[in-house]
C-alpha cells in the first residue's frame, strides 16, 4: 500500500481514545520505609470500570488516592500517572487540584467524614457543579428522592444510602472523565448497596465516565466491573476480564479469595476454607513473591525475585506468577482456632470439608436448661415529644440455651438497639428482658479497634477480664494465653497494645477479651461487615469454633443474610422495630416468605453477574 493510500486509511479508522487514566510503574513509600506500591502499571480506558481487589494493607487505596493527586506530601512517589495525559506525579499542587476539578470525581466509604457537618448538602454539591440548579441536577442525576428538598437538609438528616448518593452527586457533578469509588459500599445494607452498584452502572452508561472501583469485595466487584485487578503487597497479582478473572483464576491468590467468599449456599457444617498467615508488613517485605510465604504452590525460586506480570495462560490478561494457571483450591487448607488442651504447636488445621460434627465437641460448661435469651414485646422510642420515634416495637424473641439466632435487617431498623438492651446497655421502655443463667452476656462490636482499651496492654485486658472470675494473678495469666491461643493468636500477643495488632488481630482480641470468661450469651453486632473475604471467613470459623468449644448460645446481628445463615441456626429478620419474619436459617434464604426478605435475598451480591 502506497504512502497516501495509508494516510487515507489511517483517517478512515476509527481513532483510538487514550486511557482515562495511564499509571506506570507506580511506587509509592511512606515515612518508616512503608511501601505501599511497588510498580504498579494499569490503564483504564474511557468509560471502563475496573474493580480493584486485595486484602487491607494491599495499596488499593492508595493506588486510588495516586490516580486522584492526593497522596501527603510525606510520601515518596516515583513512576507516572496520567489524568487525561495530565501528570499527577511530581507537578505543583495547584496543578494537580486544577486536573482533579477538571477530570476527576470520588466517593469514599463513609460520607460523613468528606461532608461538613455544618453546611447544607445543596451548598456542597454546589460547590462542586458550580450553581444551584447545576446541583439540583446532579442531585437528580445520582438518584436522590426529592432533591430540592433533600438540598435543604443537612447530612445528618439524611440516610447513610442517601449520604452515599450526595457523595456520588458531588463526584459527577462536574461531569468527570473518572470517578475514584473508594469502598463506598461497604458499610452499606445489601439492598442500599445494589442500589448504588446500579447506580454507578448507570452514571456510567449514561455520562461516559469511567469509574476505579476500589473495594475488598470479590462479589461487589463481579456485580459491576469490566475488569478486575488483584492487588497483594503492593504488586499486580492479576488482571483480566471481570468473568475470566472470577471463573478461571491464575494466581494462587485470587483463586484464594474466591474460595475462602462466603456464599448464599456455602455449607454449613463445614468450615470456610481461608488463607493461612496475614498479609506482608509493608516495612519489611520479602525479596521475592510476596504471597510466597503463603502460598501453597511456593518454591525456592518464588522466594528468589519479584515476578512480572506476563500473559494469562486462561484468560486475556496478565499475571504475576511462576505457578499461573495451577489449581491451588485442592491444597487450600483450613484453620482451626486451636484448644487451649490442643496440639503443642498451637496451629490445628482441618482439610476443607470436615463437619463441625466430626470434630472435638463442646468442652465448655453444659448449657443450662431453658432459653439462654428471651425477649417478650420489647419496645424503646428515643427522642422527645413530637420527634419521639420508636425504634423497637414490640419485639419478641427466643435464643435457646446453646443455640445461635441471626438477627437481620436494614440500617434503622432496631437490631442494634434491640442488641444492646438484650446485654444489658439499654433499658427497654416496655416488655420484658430474661436472661438464663451463667455468665454474664458478652458484646463483640463491629468496630474491635475502637472498643480495645488503646493504653493496655492485650494481657492486661485480658486479666481485668478475668478478675471478675475470682482468679489471682498467676491464675490469670495462665488463661490469658489460653484464651489468647483459642482464639488462634500467640503468647506474645499479650504483650502488645492495640495500635501494634491487624485488623484481624484486633478482632480476635476483641474475641477473646469476650469469652475469657465463657459467658452463656455472646452477642455480636456486625463482627464481619467491613473484614476483607479472608478475614471474614476466618472469624465465622472462629465464632463456630467458640460456640462449639464453650456450649455457648449466640445472638448475631448482620446486614448479611450469606453470614446469617451461616451462623444462625434460625434467622429473624426485622423491619421497623418488628420482626417480620423467622425461621431456620436455609428457609429463610431458600423460601423466603415476606417480600422484604426477598428483596433481602435479592439483593445478595452473586458472582453469576459475569457467569
Amino acid at each position: 500500500m502506497s504512502t497516501a493510500a495509508e494516510a487515507i486509511e489511517a483517517e478512515r479508522a476509527p481513532a483510538v481514545r487514550a486511557p482515562v487514566l495511564a499509571i506506570r510503574d507506580l511506587a509509592v513509600t511512606f515515612p518508616g520505609a512503608v511501601k505501599a506500591l511497588r510498580g504498579v502499571t494499569l490503564d483504564i480506558a474511557p468509560g471502563e470500570i475496573v474493580g480493584l481487589v486485595g486484602e487491607s494493607g494491599s495499596g488499593k487505596s492508595v493506588l486510588g488516592l495516586a490516580a486522584l493527586g492526593l497522596l501527603p506530601p510525606a510520601a515518596t512517589i516515583t513512576g507516572s500517572v496520567l489524568l487525561d495525559g495530565r501528570q499527577m506525579v511530581g507537578t505543583s499542587d495547584e496543578e494537580r487540584r486544577l486536573a482533579r476539578r477538571r477530570y476527576a470525581g470520588a466517593v469514599f466509604q463513609d460520607p460523613m467524614t468528606s461532608l461538613n457537618p455544618t453546611m447544607k448538602v445543596g451548598r456542597q454539591v454546589a460547590e462542586a457543579a458550580g450553581s444551584t440548579e447545576a446541583a439540583i441536577e446532579a442531585l437528580e442525576r445520582a438518584r436522590v428522592p426529592e432533591p430540592r428538598r433533600r438540598a435543604g437538609q443537612y447530612p445528618h438528616e439524611l440516610s447513610g444510602g442517601l449520604r452515599q448518593r450526595v457523595m456520588i452527586a458531588m463526584a459527577i457533578a462536574g461531569s468527570p472523565d473518572l470517578v475514584v469509588a473508594d469502598e463506598p459500599t461497604t458499610a452499606l445494607d445489601v439492598t442500599v448497596q445494589a442500589e448504588i452498584l446500579a447506580l454507578l452502572t448507570t452514571i456510567r452508561d449514561e455520562t461516559g465516565s469511567s469509574i476505579l472501583f476500589v473495594t475488598h469485595d470479590l462479589a461487589v466487584a463481579a456485580e459491576l466491573a469490566d475488569r478486575i485487578a488483584v492487588l497483594y503487597g503492593g504488586r499486580l497479582a492479576e488482571i483480566g476480564p471481570a468473568a475470566d478473572v472470577l471463573h478461571r483464576p491464575c494466581h494462587p491468590y485470587t483463586v484464594a479469595l474466591m474460595a475462602a467468599r462466603l456464599r448464599g449456599d456455602s455449607p454449613r457444617a463445614t468450615m470456610l476454607p481461608t488463607l493461612e498467615g496475614e498479609p506482608p508488613d509493608p516495612r519489611a517485605l520479602p525479596p521475592g513473591c510476596p504471597f510466597a510465604p503463603r502460598c501453597p504452590l511456593a518454591e525456592p525460586a518464588c522466594d528468589a525475585a519479584l515476578p512480572e506480570p506476563e500473559a494469562a495462560p486462561t484468560h486475556d490478561g496478565l499475571v504475576a506468577c511462576l505457578h499461573a494457571g495451577e489449581s491451588a483450591g485442592a491444597r487450600l487448607r483450613v484453620r482451626e482456632a486451636p484448644s487451649p488442651r490442643g496440639d503443642p504447636e498451637g496451629a490445628a488445621t482441618l482439610d476443607v470439608g470436615v463437619p463441625l460434627g466430626q470434630k472435638r465437641g463442646p468442652t465448655g460448661a453444659t448449657p443450662h436448661p431453658g432459653p439462654a435469651l428471651l425477649l417478650t414485646d420489647i419496645t424503646k422510642a428515643f427522642g422527645k415529644g413530637d420527634r419521639r420515634r420508636a425504634v423497637v416495637d414490640g419485639l419478641s424473641l427466643e435464643v435457646p440455651a446453646g443455640g445461635s439466632l441471626a438477627l437481620v435487617g436494614e440500617s434503622g431498623c432496631g437490631k442494634t438497639t434491640t442488641l444492646r438492651m438484650a446485654v444489658g446497655l439499654e433499658n427497654p421502655d416496655g416488655g420484658e428482658i430474661h436472661v438464663g443463667p451463667g455468665g454474664s452476656p458478652q458484646l463483640v462490636f463491629q468496630d474491635a479497634g475502637a472498643s480495645l482499651t488503646p493504653w493496655l496492654t492485650v494481657g492486661e485486658m485480658l486479666e481485668e477480664r478475668l478478675r471478675t472470675d475470682g482468679l489471682d494473678a498467676p491464675a490469670r495469666r495462665t488463661r490469658s494465653v489460653e484464651v489468647l491461643q483459642m482464639v488462634g493468636l500467640p503468647a506474645d500477643v499479650a504483650t502488645r497494645r492495640p495500635r501494634q495488632l491487624s485488623g484481624g488481630q484486633r478482632q480476635r482480641v476483641a474475641l477473646a477479651r469476650a469469652v475469657a470468661v465463657p459467658p452463656a450469651l455472646l452477642a455480636c453486632d456486625e463482627p464481619i461487615s467491613a473484614l476483607d473475604v479472608s478475614l471474614a471467613a476466618t472469624v465465622l470459623n472462629l465464632l463456630m469454633n467458640l460456640r462449639a468449644e464453650l456450649g455457648m448460645a449466640m445472638l448475631f446481628v448482620t446486614h448479611d443474610l450469606a453470614a446469617a445463615r451461616f451462623i444462625g441456626d434460625r434467622v429473624a429478620v426485622m423491619a421497623g422495630g418488628r420482626i417480620i419474619e423467622e425461621g431456620p436459617s436455609e428457609d429463610i434464604l431458600t423460601n423466603p416468605q415476606h417480600p422484604h426478605t426477598a428483596a433481602l435475598v435479592g439483593a445478595i451480591p452473586r458472582f453469576e453477574a459475569h457467569a
